[in-house]
């Protein structure tokens, strides 16, 4: 397998939109210093490292933003997937299992659509946070909570989430690695409840599409909703689709991707 390098628009099934990652397929791993000096230099919300183990279908998968090693990423995941089987390393009719820091994280091939499988993530519920005072009127902000990684934010509206211009530094002083802000679809739209996520502290200031937020946010409007199958839309500037299917302590989250461009590194 060549050290190729190729970028890939997750979540969307059209070019330019959705979330961009970088998969590199490798036959062996990199220094850390080599793959956050890449991640860097392509200056996407993730760049993945794919290295192949001595089992079939199975991988050992990193992903890194252009500040830091990430723990849990779903469109680098799901473009890991769809790069493994444009370049033939897999035949893309057996599901895919990758070892991460966040445990073993499978992906399967639905026709044209990935589906991974992830692990849920509970809100606990805190305050708004004291930096965030201000951002909203009280009557917006129907709910507040966090995870390990994110602060989370629900507004009573989905033009509330459309509308909101962040504040960066607010958001950075809050501790949280990133801010999920999200309320339910607009009725009768086909999408069950909509999403933001900005990072300034792990260097993406607004991502296109969050997999790992539908974590959390897909079991909390299932139980909300009363919905077993969700369609999330990310209303970033570049758009992104999500298909959501909580499942116990899992969540399945299905998307489109397509290539962009590929080639080797140097």
């Amino acid at each position: 397998m060549a050290a190729s390098l190729t970028w890939v628009d997750a979540f969307t099934d059209q070019p330019f939109s959705g979330n961009p990652a970088g998969v590199c397929l490798l036959s062996a791993p990199l220094p850390d210093s080599t793959m956050q000096s890449l991640a860097a230099e392509l200056g996407i919300a993730e760049t993945a490292f794919v290295v192949p183990t001595d089992q079939p279908d199975t991988f050992d998968l990193r992903w890194f933003s252009p500040l830091v090693e990430i723990d849990l990423c779903g469109h680098a995941t799901l473009a890991s997937a769809h790069a493994l089987r444009l370049h033939d390393v897999v035949a893309g009719t057996a599901p895919v299992t990758f070892h991460t820091r966040s445990g073993p994280l499978v992906a399967s091939f639905k026709g044209d659509l990935i589906e991974l499988d992830f692990p849920a993530d509970a809100l606990r519920a805190i305050p708004l946070p004291e930096t965030l005072t201000g951002q909203w009127e009280d009557a917006e902000v129907i709910d507040t909570g966090e995870t390990g990684f994110f602060g989370v934010v629900i507004l009573s509206s989905e033009e509330g989430v459309r509308a909101y211009r962040p504040d960066l530094a607010a958001i950075a002083a809050t501790g949280h690695k990133a801010l999920l802000l999200t309320a339910a679809g607009e009725p009768g739209s086909g999408t069950d409840y909509v999403l933001r996520v900005f990072g300034p502290n792990v260097g993406i200031d607004e991502d296109p599409a969050t997999g790992s937020a539908q974590c959390v946010a897909g079991p909390y409007w299932s139980a909300v909703l009363g919905r077993a199958e969700l369609v999330a839309r990310q209303l970033s500037p570049r758009g992104a689709v999500l298909y959501v299917r909580p499942d116990g302590d899992r969540v399945r989250i299905a998307g489109h991707a397509v290539s962009v461009f590929s080639g080797h590194l140097c």
